[in-house]
C-alpha cells in the first residue's frame, strides 16, 4: 500500500556543499567568524557574555566597519553574540588575578571549539552552525523593541511580558507562520518570483472564507506589514531571504501618523516591500519544519522507494518537481526493470489508479524506446493496453496494433478520471471532453457501458462541462443508466 502522502509539494534543495558555501558566505555568519578569530585573553565581556562597550569600536574596526559608522557597534555586538551562542567562541570567567577584572565582568573569551568546522568540518557541520545562527537571528527577530528596560522588569527580576503586552510564543508563532506559508509559495511556484509583503501579512490575517476584508482587519495587515519589515531586515544578513524593504516614503507616511494601506490593485506593490526564500532560506526553513514534525518533503526523496509509493506521491507535485523527483528515481535503475516496475504499480481499480496510470505514462516517456518490450507485453491488458497503445504511437513505433472498441472507451473514461484528479474540471478538460465526444458518434451509449470504477463520476463531470446543452444532457442520462446497471 501506499505510503501517507505528504502535506507540502517537494522542495528543490541545492548540494550539501553548495549550501554550505553559501552558509559561509552570508553576512552575519561571516561577521561571527571574523570576531571568533579575534577573541583572545585581552577580550573582556559582560556577565551574559556579550562584548563590554569599550571593546565594541575594536571589534567593528575587526568587520572593516569605518570608526564614523554609527552602527557599527550594533552589528558587532549582534555578530559577537551568534559567535557566543553558535559555539564559535567560548566564554570563560575573569582569572582572580587579573588587574583588570571589574566586578561588572563576566570575564575574558576565546575561540570556541566550533570555529574548526569553518575549515575543517563537513558541509553538515557548517549547515549545522548555520541553523544554530538562524535560531539566534529569529529569537532577536521577535524580540520586542525596549525603549527603557527598568520600566518593564518585574519584582522577580525578569522582564513583566504582560507589563510590556508581548506574548513570546505567540510572537514566535506568528513569524513561523509568515516563514512557513512563504516556503509553501516557494516550493509550489518554483521559488522564480518574490513574495509581496502584504501577501504575506494578509496569509496570517485575512480568514479564508472572509470576501471584502473589513477595516478593522486591514489595519492589522498594514500593522503585520511594518512588524514585517522589521524581521525580514534582520532575517537578510543571515542569509534566509533577500528583501525589499518597504518604501521609505511609506515609512516615512506611517512616522508621521498616516495610516499605512494595503495596496490598490494598479499599484507598484513594490513599493510595500518584496521578499523571496534564498536556497539555503529553504534548506532552513524546511530544518525547522521536518524538527517539527511537518512532512516537508525534498525532491530525490522518493529515489529508493517502491514505483507504487513513486505514482502515488507524484499526484501532489508541480509539474517540475514530479519530472526531477522520475528522474532521480529512474537513475538508480535499469530501463527495463524500472518500465516492468512502474507498469506493475499502475494497476488497479482503486480511486487512485487512473491518476497512477497517467504519472506511469509520463514516467515511462522520460525511460524512453529501452522500455518498448516491457511495454509491448502489456498491450493485451484491460488496464494498461491503451495506455501502451497511446505511449507506443508516441515513441513512433512501427507495428502496434489497433486498440478493440471497448478499449477506446476504457481508455477514455480512464484518462478523464486522470484528468478531473489532478486539475478538476479546468477549462483544458472541457477541450478534451467535447473532442472525445466530437469523433466518436454515439459517445455515451457506448461509455455507460464501460465497466470502470468511474464511469459515473466521469459521465456526471462531462455533462457539467460541455458546452452542448443537449450532449451535456446525454451525458447526464448515460450516468445515470449506469449507475441503475450497478
Amino acid at each position: 500500500m501506499p505510503e501517507d502522502r505528504p502535506t507540502l509539494p517537494p522542495v528543490r534543495l541545492h548540494s550539501d556543499a553548495e549550501l554550505a558555501r553559501a552558509a559561509l558566505g552570508a553576512p552575519l555568519l561571516a561577521r561571527a567568524v571574523r570576531l571568533a578569530r579575534w577573541a583572545g585573553q585581552g577580550t573582556r565581556v559582560g556577565v551574559g557574555g556579550e562584548l563590554v562597550d569599550e571593546q565594541l569600536p575594536e571589534a567593528a574596526e575587526v568587520l572593516g566597519l569605518a570608526p564614523d559608522d554609527a552602527d557599527g557597534p550594533a552589528y558587532a555586538s549582534e555578530a559577537w553574540r551568534v559567535a557566543v551562542d553558535t559555539g564559535l567562541v567560548e566564554v570563560g570567567a575573569p582569572d582572580d588575578g587579573d588587574d583588570d577584572a571589574h566586578d561588572d565582568a563576566g570575564g575574558g573569551a576565546v575561540a570556541g571549539t566550533n570555529l574548526a568546522l569553518v575549515t575543517g568540518g563537513s558541509p553538515q557541520d557548517v549547515l549545522g552552525l548555520w541553523l544554530d545562527a538562524l535560531d539566534v537571528v529569529l529569537a532577536d527577530a521577535t524580540a520586542p523593541v525596549l525603549d527603557d528596560i527598568a520600566d518593564v522588569i518585574g519584582e522577580d527580576g525578569g522582564i513583566d511580558f504582560e507589563a510590556l503586552g508581548w506574548d513570546p510564543d505567540a510572537e514566535a508563532d506568528f513569524l513561523d507562520g509568515v516563514l512557513g506559508n512563504l516556503y509553501l509559495l516557494t516550493v509550489s511556484d518554483g521559488g522564480d518570483q518574490p513574495v509581496p509583503l502584504p501577501v504575506l501579512a494578509a496569509s496570517m490575517i485575512v480568514p479564508d472564507d472572509m470576501g471584502e476584508p473589513t477595516d478593522d482587519v486591514l489595519e492589522q495587515v498594514s500593522e503585520a506589514m511594518m512588524r514585517l519589515d522589521d524581521q525580514f531586515r534582520l532575517l537578510e544578513p543571515i542569509g534566509l531571504v533577500e528583501y525589499r524593504p518597504v518604501d521609505e516614503a511609506l515609512m516615512a507616511e506611517e512616522a508621521e501618523g498616516a495610516e499605512t494601506e494595503t495596496p490598490a490593485e494598479d499599484e507598484d506593490v513594490s513599493r510595500y516591500g518584496m521578499v523571496r526564500l534564498t536556497p539555503l532560506g529553504l534548506y532552513g526553513i524546511r530544518s525547522r519544519m521536518l524538527e517539527a514534525g511537518v512532512d516537508a518533503p525534498a525532491v530525490g526523496d522518493l529515489a529508493g522507494k517502491g514505483a507504487d509509493v513513486l505514482l502515488d506521491r507524484l499526484t501532489h507535485f508541480p509539474e517540475t518537481a514530479a519530472r526531477a523527483e522520475t528522474e532521480q528515481w529512474l537513475a538508480r535503475r535499469a530501463p527495463s526493470a524500472a518500465a516492468r516496475e512502474l507498469l506493475a504499480a499502475a494497476r488497479g481499480a482503486d480511486r487512485g489508479a487512473p491518476l497512477r496510470r497517467l504519472h506511469c505514462q509520463q514516467a515511462l516517456t522520460l525511460v524512453g524506446p529501452h522500455a518498448e518490450p516491457e511495454v509491448r507485453a502489456v498491450l493485451d491488458d484491460a488496464e494498461l493496453g491503451g495506455l501502451a497503445r497511446v505511449w507506443l504511437a508516441e515513441q513512433g513505433a512501427s507495428d502496434v496494433p489497433p486498440p478493440p472498441e471497448s478499449m477506446i472507451f476504457w481508455l477514455a473514461i480512464d484518462t478523464i478520471a486522470a484528468q478531473l484528479d489532478a486539475d478538476g474540471e479546468a477549462e483544458e478538460l472541457r477541450g478534451l471532453v467535447e473532442g472525445l465526444v466530437g469523433r466518436h458518434s454515439g459517445f455515451f451509449d457506448a461509455a455507460w457501458r464501460v465497466d470502470h470504477p468511474r464511469t459515473a463520476d466521469v459521465l456526471e463531470a462531462m455533462g457539467r462541462l460541455h458546452s452542448d446543452r443537449r450532449l451535456a444532457k446525454e451525458a447526464r442520462k448515460a450516468a445515470f443508466k449506469f449507475r441503475s446497471a450497478h
